[in-house]
């Protein structure tokens, strides 16, 4: 399953790209819509979760509760969803994984257009639930590509990956400098673009937008795909 190689690896690497940019917009949406909380990020969600059951003010244990239930739910579908459609060909997998993470991203934009600026606490829970779903089911299949330098959701190993394989530090050629620079700006521009829409528009568009960009992107991919392999 190893994406890193191949005539089709570059392909994938800008899909990889183009879906680390809707993690920005999702987490723009959660964090600054939902109730401080990320349906992409679990650390940051633990680390939340320790604040709130330290009493912190502005910290809400449910929220994390749901969402990092409902993250490992989707891993656990997206984990199935592998297992089931991978040897019956990459195109059909990624069609299937695109597919339903944007049919949980489109239902959370309905939530949120339903309910308008102030949705209730059972809209935001199911807001939440939906998107940490799509997360988890996103993370599952980026994880079974093993794309190095491209989770599409966290950074930290990657941008310790830049600094310490720079040549001023290692000496080296800083391998995957360019997909590791992409990884960065892509999360920056698409939390920039997410804050923007919720900020002036609120939670339906960035998360309507998340949901158009994946299944378009993970659709113009699988076309050039061969159907088994």
């Amino acid at each position: 399953m190893t994406s890193g190689q191949g005539p089709h690896a570059k392909a994938i690497v800008f899909l990889l790209l183009v879906l680390s940019a809707t993690t920005g917009l999702v987490d723009a949406a959660s964090v600054l819509g939902l109730g401080k909380v990320f349906t992409a990020n679990m650390t940051g969600n633990i680390v939340f979760l320790g604040f709130a059951l330290a009493g912190t003010p502005g910290f809400s244990w449910p929220l994390y509760v749901v969402a990092l239930l409902f993250f490992m739910g989707g891993a656990g579908a997206g984990g199935r969803i592998c297992k089931v459609q991978a040897p019956l060909g990459r195109r059909r997998w990624l069609l299937w994984a695109g597919t339903i993470e944007a049919i949980l991203f489109g239902l959370a934009a309905a939530c949120a257009l339903a309910s308008g600026r102030s949705p209730a606490e059972i809209v935001v829970m199911a807001m939440i639930a939906l998107t940490a779903a799509a997360m988890g089911f996103r993370n599952a299949t980026v994880r079974q590509l093993k794309v190095a330098d491209l989770t599409t959701t966290v950074l930290t190993l990657t941008i310790t990956g830049l600094a310490a394989d720079s040549t001023v530090a290692s000496g080296g050629g800083n391998p995957n400098l360019g997909r590791r620079f992409g990884a960065v700006l892509a999360i920056l521009l698409g939390a920039l673009a997410g804050a923007l829409l919720v900020l002036h528009t609120g939670l339906a568009l960035p998360l309507a937008l998340a949901g158009l960009i994946t299944f378009v992107a993970t659709v113009a991919l699988a076309n050039d795909l061969p159907a088994q392999g």
